[in-house]
C-alpha cells in the first residue's frame, strides 16, 4: 500500500504563483513517470504536465511556459511549480505516479487525494 501525500493548494489572485508537492509514503522500487493532472467538478480530468524516464519533459498546451514540474524517481517525490495563474487554472490539483512499490505489486497507477488550486481575478 502506498498514498500519495499532496500539498500546496490555496486561493491566489491572477498573476500570483503557488508551488504543489506530492510525495509517496514509501519508496517506489521503480517509476515510469510522475505527472499532474487537474479536474474541473463536471469535467473530465486533464493532463497538465508529465515528468517520464527517458522521455522529455512534458506539459499541456494551457500551462507551457508558466508551470514547471520536478521530481525525483528515486526519492518518489513530484513538484509542481505553477506561475502567473489565471481564472482558468482554478481547478482540483493529482499527482499521479506509474511505478512499481514492489516487484509482486507489478506496475500500477497511483493517485493523490486532490489540492484545490483557487485564482480569483
Amino acid at each position: 500500500q502506498v498514498q500519495l501525500e499532496e500539498s500546496g493548494g490555496g486561493l491566489v489572485q491572477a498573476g500570483e504563483s503557488l508551488r504543489l508537492s506530492c510525495k509517496a509514503s514509501r519508496k517506489f522500487i521503480s517509476i515510469l513517470s510522475l505527472a499532474w493532472y487537474r479536474q474541473v467538478p463536471g469535467k473530465q480530468r486533464e493532463f497538465v504536465a508529465i515528468l517520464a524516464s527517458q522521455r522529455p519533459v512534458n506539459y499541456s498546451q494551457a500551462v507551457e511556459g508558466r508551470f514547471t514540474i520536478s521530481g525525483q524517481f528515486l526519492e518518489s517525490w513530484t513538484d509542481l511549480q505553477m506561475n502567473n495563474l489565471q481564472p482558468e487554472d482554478t481547478a482540483i490539483y493529482y499527482c499521479n505516479v506509474d511505478g512499481w512499490i514492489t516487484e509482486v505489486s507489478g506496475q500500477q497507477n497511483y493517485w493523490g487525494q486532490g489540492t484545490l488550486v483557487a485564482v480569483s481575478s
